[in-house]
């Protein structure tokens, strides 16, 4: 017996150590599938809006069901909103020069203070004359100029229009593609004539030094768009008197086929697997409401949609935790811990429960996330990331990422048995 007695200790301790590693184990594997498939080049960056946004939106909303949370969206897991109105070039929208069409969207673009019109002629590069198209080089711009290149480029597009021009092409500049369709998100007054931007490989016909003209053809047209994004909201009830709100957002604005895009596919699939955990824990005096935002890149938009069109009441809220990019821990990428001073229970609270081994800075320069939203409801918040801005998943450190999910879980069990947190504006 006295054999016995000092072995079942041991016995329990090997069985919960190796318990607590199978469970390590299994959160890696689950945190690697939902990042691969989030990074993969199928899904574009997740754009908000656009087709990947969909199929991410789709799949956080299976990850959710499976997991077994509550549907607290608007439409079952899903809130929609509105990001933005916007105009693209139509099917109406041509151009030719020589006879060679180009594409609308690729080769050229309709800049948004054009005139949907048409505009033809015989231009000779240099020569910009009345009742005739102008060739604007784009080089000639001033990069140190407080005003934007579009600002600089419609300057320049109203003085043409003053001098009689009867259409204008931009060429020859250092902006991308992506960059000027961003343009077309601007607010600006739209002149009497047609104006267009042209790629680089275009300028570098319209620029040859033995080009002695163009027959140049084009028509702009619009066509207006309504952008939307999409919120994936999930539900743990308890049938508590406070809800803790778990966010991470999920969108992110460009998309190298080359690269495999992370960026905030570690917070994403770090939201799914606190989720799992804790929809499988006794921690029962908070509800737990789980949230994919999109929209981060717009201004918020997704987190701010949210506040203003709760699913929730938001006067409920204990607190709202932000998971935002925590991929990247290492010596020199320490967790960046924002919104400490949005409580006063928060530095006795982390102080409580972060490993001493852990790289962190505790008070970092606030982060524009979507805490931020939350912060500004007089809601306590932490908002956690690695402040990296590298957007490669080969270059994940998992361990580090379970560390952080570790970290935020027993945030939340420390916090289980307390009254819900005030909230003090210091930030």
């Amino acid at each position: 017996m006295k054999k016995i007695t000092w072995l079942l200790p041991l016995v329990v301790i090997t069985i919960s150590v190796n318990a607590q590693k199978k469970e390590d184990r299994k959160t890696i594997g689950n945190l690697q599938s939902h990042i691969n498939y989030l990074s993969s080049n199928q899904l574009e960056s997740r754009s908000t809006g656009a087709p990947g946004e969909q199929l991410a939106a789709a799949y956080l909303s299976t990850q959710m069901q499976t997991i077994g949370l509550t549907p607290m969206g608007n439409d079952n897991y899903l809130q929609t909103f509105t990001v933005k109105e916007t105009r693209e070039p139509s099917a109406n929208c041509l151009m030719t020069i020589n006879d060679k069409s180009l594409e609308a969207g690729q080769q050229f673009l309709p800049l948004p203070f054009s005139a949907e019109k048409t505009a033809k002629g015989e231009v000779i590069p240099g020569v910009n004359e009345p009742d005739n198209i102008w060739f604007i080089n784009m080089e000639d711009l001033d990069s140190n100029s407080q005003k934007s290149l579009l600002q600089q480029c419609f300057q320049l597009g109203k003085e043409a229009e003053k001098a009689g021009a009867t259409g204008i092409v931009f060429y020859n500049g250092n902006t991308t593609l992506p960059q000027a369709k961003k343009w077309l998100d601007e607010p600006v007054a739209i002149l009497s004539i047609p104006a267009v931007w042209v790629d680089s490989s275009t300028s570098k016909i319209l620029s040859s030094d033995d080009a002695n003209g163009f027959q140049i053809d084009f028509k702009v047209a619009f066509d207006d768009i309504k952008r939307n994004g999409t919120n994936v909201i999930g539900y743990i009830n308890n049938k508590a008197e406070h809800t803790i709100i778990i966010g991470a957002h999920y969108d992110f604005p460009g998309w190298d086929a080359t690269i495999p895009v992370n960026d905030n596919a570690t917070g994403i699939a770090a939201l799914l697997e606190l989720a799992r955990l804790l929809h499988n824990s006794a921690l029962h005096n908070n509800n737990y409401l789980i949230v994919a935002f999109s929209g981060k890149e717009q201004n918020l938009a997704g987190s701010n949609y949210f506040a203003t069109h709760p699913t929730i009441n938001l006067s409920t809220v204990n607190y709202m935790i932000n998971l935002d990019g925590i991929g990247q821990l290492s010596a020199d990428k320490p967790l960046q811990i924002n919104g400490s001073t949005s409580s006063a229970d928060w530095t006795s609270i982390l102080q409580q429960v972060t490993p001493q081994e852990l790289p962190l800075n505790v008070n970092a320069a606030s982060s524009f996330s979507d805490h931020a939203t939350f912060f500004k409801k007089h809601i306590p918040v932490l908002s956690f990331s690695t402040n990296s801005t590298s957007t490669d998943n080969t270059k994940i450190n998992y361990d580090g990422t379970l560390s952080v999910l570790k970290l935020v879980y027993k945030i939340i069990d420390k916090t289980n048995n307390k009254d819900k947190l005030a909230f003090t504006s210091v930030q």
